[in-house]
């Protein structure tokens, strides 16, 4: 499955480095167990880590090293028996795990001369602590972003995964009527339905979502 990434220049250079980090994420994967656990997690959560990444302003490059590594490293930790869910929710856990590599991308900026080229304000000799001042910035922010963008991630996946389950139908009315909020009229005129097939789907295809919403809230991988 691929994600929904618009059709636009920026949206084709977006898809091209999710192409290029999701492989190479499989080859560093290649050697362990249930690829297909990996690969769900993977499409599950990624957005939230590159969106995140993205906001606390690194460039898409960065961020899909961000997404990678982040999750490279929560792999590591299952494998070796690390991550405790009694020490703490798995939502701070993965935040943890993402402000770590969101924080190595500042420090790698560290060690490359092209800012300096920027003008005096980025000279050579201040630009490291331009950097660590940005940094402490966004990590003051990133407890905010993070919040917000995990109830949109979390909604949108358990949206992805009941679209699948659903009729095309039932599905396009749910949109229509609960996701573009069009009212029953018109998405009864419009798809050439009664009242009772739009209160139908929005309770069939509401109530999946919502345990779906559930189960990604509550599960570890």
């Amino acid at each position: 499955m691929e994600p929904d990434i618009p059709d636009t220049e920026d949206g084709k250079k977006e898809k091209v480095l999710w192409e290029k980090t999701r492989k190479s994420l499989i080859e560093r994967l290649n050697n362990w167990e249930d690829q297909k656990t990996w690969n769900e997690f993977y499409q599950t959560y990624w957005r939230l880590v590159y969106s995140v990444a993205t906001k606390q302003g690194l460039t898409r490059e960065e961020a899909f090293d961000v997404v990678q590594e982040t999750i490279i490293a929560i792999a590591r930790q299952v494998q070796r028996g690390q991550y405790d869910p009694r020490a703490g929710s798995f939502k701070a856990w993965l935040l943890q795990m993402t402000r770590w590599r969101i924080l190595d991308q500042f420090r790698a900026r560290k060690r490359q001369p092209s800012l300096a080229d920027q003008g005096d304000a980025y000279s050579e000799d201040n630009t490291p602590l331009i950097l660590d001042r940005m940094a402490a910035e966004k990590e003051n922010q990133l407890d905010k972003i993070w919040d917000k963008e995990w109830k949109d991630n979390i909604f949108a996946a358990a949206l992805e995964r009941v679209k699948s389950r659903v009729s095309p139908r039932q599905f396009q009315i749910f949109d229509c009527y609960v996701l573009k909020g069009w009212g029953v009229k018109k998405t009864s005129e419009t798809l050439g339905i009664n009242a009772a097939q739009v209160y139908l789907a929005k309770h069939r295809v509401g109530n999946l979502v919502k345990k779906e919403v559930q189960g990604l809230e509550g599960q570890l991988l």
